[in-house]
């Protein structure tokens, strides 16, 4: 599972609150209803009960943009936000019991340099206490402990996940030899265009008028030396969608491009433009910028983007592997 850094761990599953308030300046509980709702069971695991307050604040983790919102979620994605939450809350529960039963236990020094950074957080002490009295009733020795349940949480994922997932050298050359057509590249273009687009079924006055324009966006366009100049133009007097980004359509398949296009790229030279292409009743100019011929990428191109995707994907596995461990004969009750 993909861990986040200290800090991020605390708010995770400490106090997901905090970012709401130092965003907006109000605690989670007000934006969320009454102190009883939040202190309302959702789940029993091997008999520890979390609550609506340790459900919301996964809720927010995952979806942290509630918190611009006075803290509701999109109601057609909130069913799913809550069942996301309500597994990582049983999962972290679960990991936590677990790093109980090891033994686990976070140095002096380490768990001074949490609570520092914890503190860190907030801009002053008003705020600092506010969200100890809210979240914490008011009580250190609890906010302590939670560090600490967060602490053995990242130490148990760490040897659990992190040291398990790490992706050599090797591997990854294994599976780029193994998987060659991964790693092809079609050919493809990344041109420029300027478009001029009359009515749709224009009559024959409609048509000459877009010609006319079509031929003064030519002198224009041949008229441009450089990537800017036409992208410039383009964003002036194009018709299509792209001229809101300098006319650039990036990379794009030849496949996918028209055969009439794809012909007329073919006969460029990077920095050359076109006549005027006629596509039904519009009309297109185009820069080549770029023509890259269909290839395989090389190991050295793909190797750290390669390792680090069979590390996550290890990662993930190791986290399912480590979930269904756990679960298998544990009490789950969902309330």
């Amino acid at each position: 599972m993909k861990r986040k850094a200290l800090i991020a761990v605390l708010v995770v599953a400490i106090v997901s609150s905090v970012n709401a308030q130092v965003a907006s300046h109000r605690p989670t509980i007000a934006q969320s209803g009454p102190v009883a709702h939040l202190n309302t069971p959702v789940v029993r695991v091997n008999g520890v009960v979390l609550t609506q307050s340790d459900l919301l604040r996964e809720m927010y983790t995952i979806f942290p943009y509630a918190n611009q919102h006075n803290g509701a979620f999109p109601k057609a994605m909130e069913p799913e936000i809550r069942k996301g939450a309500m597994q990582m809350i049983i999962f972290e529960e679960l990991v936590y019991q677990e790093a109980l039963r090891r033994k686990l236990t976070i140095p002096a020094p380490r768990l001074a340099k949490a609570q520092a950074n914890f503190r860190k957080q907030f801009n002053s002490d008003s705020e600092y206490e506010n969200v100890l009295r809210q979240d914490f009733h008011g009580s250190k020795v609890l906010l302590v402990n939670k560090i600490r349940r967060s602490l053995l949480i990242e130490a148990l994922l760490k040897s659990e996940i992190d040291a398990k997932s790490v992706v050599t050298a090797a591997e990854a050359k294994a599976f780029y030899d193994h998987n060659p057509e991964k790693f092809k590249v079609p050919d493809q273009f990344q041109f420029q265009s300027i478009s001029i687009l009359p009515p749709e079924s224009p009559n024959p006055e409609q048509q000459k008028e877009a010609a006319r324009r079509a031929d003064d966006a030519l002198r224009q366009a041949k008229a441009t030396k450089s990537y800017k100049e036409f992208g410039l133009l383009a964003e002036k007097i194009s018709e299509d969608d792209y001229r809101v980004d300098l006319g650039d359509h990036k990379a794009v398949p030849s496949a996918e491009l028209p055969p009439e296009i794809v012909k007329v790229l073919s006969s460029l030279s990077p920095g050359q433009v076109s006549d005027l292409v006629r596509l039904g009743s519009a009309y297109t100019i185009i820069r080549l910028n770029k023509h890259d011929p269909a290839r395989k990428r090389t190991f050295a191109e793909v190797r750290v983007q390669l390792s680090n995707n069979l590390r996550r994907q290890k990662a993930d596995r190791l986290r399912t592997q480590l979930d269904q461990r756990l679960r298998k004969g544990a009490e789950v009750q969902e309330l």
